[in-house]
């Protein structure tokens, strides 16, 4: 028999004493500016935003809920607030080419002002227009250009008509039109009498009236010249009158930018294209206060003069840090709005709408990286305007080259602030292995712990993080036993009684459950029964599956045995995780042996439900096998193993120890107790090596050995690597503690096979010889007795009859002698 004791009860969940901690509730703990746990993320993250240079924004690595946000928030936002604003953007109207509006650039705050401002004016505009052209000068000045263009013309006519006169032609005004007439005297001819002259006479009255028809023809030409020199000097009359009604305003606005030459121009440009468009703005006042009216392409509106305030930092005395939670194209780079008019969409400088880059430029911006990798051409625009380093407002359509139609091309606006992605390891990893332009954009990467170590100080500091969270969420003081709970259930979190998890939204949601569970028991703290009801709550409303799959095997629909013996089967244990709960159940694992080449089959694997690492785990064993049994002789067994009504996916090689003992078992035909569950994976020499979730695992097993009725004789083997690890539950714990319910480590296969069958397991001596009647020498003699049938194969065709039982035994006996020499 094995001398291998089980875990003494103390070593299976390793408690904080309350008596250790310096308070009795949080409310005496002080407000603490630590992060726990996270020194080396928050050096890098520090770094990160106080450097300058090109490509040094930051990759926030870590797992969810460790509140990663909020402390890179919290750290980011500190050094914000010692910066100044950026300035803020606008977009204002390309007078001189509308579908190129340009980008103006004003000091933070004055963006504001001055889009108020030129709506006021635009306001003003009109009344303006409106008493320019109604002023007694204005209408003085046209009717004086009007009557000389009349007088002109009459004079001229005039002239026209004395020379007629004089050579004996009247010049009449007709409804059709002038006319010329010969006189007689001073009466005009009538055709009856103007029939009657002598022909040479007709002849040179009528040669006489074609002379002055071509003059007249020739002044008429010259009438229109001198109409539209008229209309020019109406127009400079209209400048000169949009200049004195204009221009006071604009110089009331430049009066207060005299220190923005940028604005200065722009208003000296607004002032040249209201003198030159003065009479159109007149005939659109109907359309004031539509934007649309000034679209590309469309007519001419007050609107024109209005200043599109892209970003502007009025409010703020700091550098901005935003985050986008939803990073598409369009929301990061910013897009250009259409409004449908009269079938037609059209758009104009005004309809020009910022995206997060813009918003954070001088600053800032926080994004999360599936989201980004995970939208349409996300991911290629911000690395196009990070490489640029300037936002250009573009479409999709006119990115990919779709556009059909000509739209905005807004002017790009120089871009100047550090990007933080948030995302897993595993996203991290990939974007450096895959995307050659990572590394060049993203140069420092904040790896945030997912667990530390369980010592006093940061014990200490966890608990000061316990308070805080309290007192973020307003909530009731825990007392010190409360605390000491948290810690307990912070290192089960971590996997590992030597460490505490850093996951800090899931103890955030615990403490508001046991607030809960207080405030039910109306206490004015919550103690560690509340935390205790907390957690036993939340596994109720998960465990659902593992109450259906503990009844399969409690009504012996899955068949697992947990009292007897057995040969060439073993209890072993399979996890299932489903999120925010993990459990384990038992699963029965059989192996067999028989005559063969020396293979060893997986079922699973040939089935197409065993993982690659699985599959790894087989392997593993049979080179163990080989290595051991059958240096000298060939390895002339086939051998299967199988996880018995299992009908999903099996992965990992936890299971590997405990298919290795069931082949064992087989092949020495020894049984194995149905009383014991095996876990741990095996190396090429037998060692028995750490797995995961070993507390679940050892629960899983517990539990159904519980609910049947416990024995004394039940447990489970782990591997003693996994000691350090075990955070058990207290019911399991006070089993252990009353003798009903076994712990077992073992560091290799033999102590495994030993304490599962009752036989020494046996160890070569200085000859290399196996003691009798033990598993290893039982599992020799059988596979020298295969190899022996295997070469009577060869030789006769068929196996010699061995009658003597104890022919494998020689057989084992000669290659232990043999091996030994």
């Amino acid at each position: 028999m094995t001398d291998i004791d089980p875990l003494a009860p103390q070593t299976l969940r390793t408690r904080c004493d309350p008596a250790g901690l310096a308070f009795e509730t949080t409310a005496e703990l002080p407000e603490s500016d630590e992060i726990f746990g996270q020194a080396r993320a928050v050096e890098a993250v520090r770094f990160a935003i106080a450097i300058d240079g090109s490509g040094y924004n930051l990759f926030v690595l870590g797992e969810p809920g460790s509140n990663r946000h909020g402390i890179v928030r919290r750290l980011v936002g500190a050094h914000a607030a010692t910066l100044p604003p950026p300035d803020d953007w606008c977009y204002i109207n390309n007078f001189a080419q509308p579908n190129k509006p340009r980008s103006l650039r004003v000091p933070a705050g004055r963006g504001a002002t001055l889009r108020a401002e030129m709506q006021r004016f635009v306001t003003e505009l009109a009344a303006a227009i409106s008493a320019g052209f109604e002023s007694e000068e204005y209408r003085s000045r046209i009717e004086a250009i009007q009557d000389e263009l009349k007088q002109r013309e009459e004079h001229a006519l005039g002239q026209l008509g004395d020379e007629a006169v004089a050579q004996g032609l009247a010049f009449l005004r007709t409804p059709q039109g002038f006319a010329f007439v010969p006189m007689k005297g001073e009466e005009t001819l009538d055709p009856e009498a103007f029939a009657n002259l002598p022909d040479d006479e007709r002849a040179r009255i009528g040669a006489l009236i074609d002379e002055f028809r071509e003059r007249l023809h020739k002044l008429s030409h010259q009438f229109p010249r001198w109409r539209r020199e008229m209309q020019t000097r109406v127009r400079e009359v209209g400048r000169d009158t949009m200049q004195l009604a204009v221009g006071h305003l604009i110089e009331e606005l430049k009066e207060r930018y005299t220190d923005l030459p940028a604005v200065l121009g722009f208003l000296d440009e607004v002032l040249r294209d209201v003198v030159e468009v003065g009479d159109e703005l007149r005939g659109h006042e109907a359309a004031k206060g539509d934007p649309m009216s000034a679209a590309a392409g469309g007519g001419i509106s007050a609107q024109r003069y209005q200043v599109n305030l892209l970003v502007g930092h009025g409010a703020s005395d700091s550098a901005p840090l935003e985050f986008e939670d939803h990073p598409t194209y369009a929301n990061l780079v910013g897009r250009v709005d259409h409004i449908a008019q009269l079938g037609t969409l059209v758009t104009n400088f005004t309809l020009v709408k910022p995206g997060a880059l813009h918003r954070a430029n001088g600053g800032y911006l926080m994004l999360d990286a599936v989201k980004v990798l995970t939208q349409p051409y996300a991911w290629e625009g911000l690395k196009r305007a990070l490489k640029s380093r300037q936002i250009r407002v573009e479409s999709l359509a006119e990115v990919l080259g779709w556009a059909g139609s000509q739209s905005l091309e807004p002017e790009p606006i120089p871009l100047s602030l550090k990007v933080i992605l948030f995302g897993e390891r595993a996203h991290y990893y990939l974007l450096k292995s895959l995307d050659p332009e990572f590394e060049e954009l993203f140069k420092v990467a904040a790896d945030f712990e997912s667990v530390v170590d369980r010592n006093a100080a940061n014990i200490d500091a966890y608990s000061r993080m316990v308070a805080g969270l309290v007192r973020a969420q307003s909530l009731r003081p825990l007392e010190r036993a409360g605390v000491a709970r948290l810690v307990e259930h912070g290192a089960r979190l971590a996997g590992d009684a030597g460490k505490l998890s850093t996951r800090t939204r899931e103890i955030a949601d615990l403490l508001r459950e046991s607030d809960h569970r207080a405030g039910i028991a109306q206490r004015a703290v919550v103690t560690r029964d509340d935390v205790d009801a907390a957690l036993a709550a939340r596994i109720r409303r998960a465990d659902r599956l593992r109450d259906s799959m503990h009844d399969a095997v409690l009504r012996e629909t899955v068949l697992i045995s947990t009292a007897g013996t057995h040969t060439g089967q073993v209890n072993g244990l399979a996890i299932i995780d489903l999120g925010d709960f993990m459990f384990a159940r038992p699963t029965r694992i059989t192996a067999t042996a028989r005559l063969g080449d020396g293979d060893v089959i997986d079922i699973e694997r040939k089935a197409e439900l065993g993982g690659p690492l699985h599959s790894k785990g087989v392997m593993i064993l049979s080179a163990f096998l080989a290595a051991r049994y059958a240096q000298d002789l060939p390895l002339s067994l086939s051998a299967s193993l199988v996880f018995e009504q299992s009908y999903g996916p099996v992965e990992g090689d936890s299971a590997s120890l405990a298919e290795l003992c069931a082949l064992l078992s087989a092949l020495a035909g020894v049984p194995i107790k149905q009383s014991l569950a095996v876990t741990g994976s095996v190396n090429q020499h037998g060692r028995v090596q750490p797995i995961g979730a070993v507390n679940e695992k050892v629960e899983g097993f517990f539990d159904i050995c519980r609910a049947r009725g416990l024995t004394g004789d039940q447990g489970v083997l782990i591997p003693s690597g996994n000691v350090k690890h075990l955070m058990l539950r207290d019911d399991v714990v006070a089993a252990a503690a009353a003798g009903q319910f076994h712990v077992f480590a073992v560091e290799d296969v033999d102590e495994a096979i030993e304490l599962l069958t009752g036989i020494p397991a046996g160890v070569a001596d200085a000859a290399g010889v196996m003691p009798r009647g033990t598993v290893n020498f039982r599992v020799e003699a059988r596979l020298a007795e295969l190899s022996a049938m295997r070469r009577d194969y060869g030789v006769n065709g068929r196996p010699r009859h061995h009658g003597d039982s104890d022919t494998g035994h020689r057989h084992a006996a000669a290659r232990s002698v043999k091996r030994g020499v």
